[in-house]
């Protein structure tokens, strides 16, 4: 199986989408699940197509002007981009559905 690639993303692509990937590696550590973790800015995320976008709420109008497959590309929106139990509650199904998890 090949191995997922997440992208986390935040306006600048540098201090939040850090801070929430290193919290949803441990998440996806917890469930044993070995992907390829990067962070990027919105504008250049689209052409990136990651299996997962994992991104604050508040970017979500940002990304519903983007044309992205959503077959290929799953979008995460999180409400805190570095809790732990909600980054666990909304990966564990996109995870399931991508065919990762059991």
């Amino acid at each position: 199986m090949k191995k997922l690639n997440i992208l986390f993303v935040c306006g600048a692509g540098l201090g939040s989408s850090f801070a929430c990937q290193m919290a949803a590696e441990d998440v996806l550590n917890k469930l044993g699940v070995n992907a390829n973790l990067d962070h990027s800015d919105i504008s250049s995320a689209v052409s990136i197509k990651p299996d997962i976008i994992i991104t604050a709420q508040n970017f979500q109008s940002q990304f519903e002007k983007f044309t992205m497959d959503p077959n290929k590309t799953a979008i995460v929106y999180l409400r805190n981009i570095v809790s732990k139990p909600e980054i666990e509650e909304k990966i564990t199904p996109v995870l399931r559905e991508k065919g990762v998890l059991a």
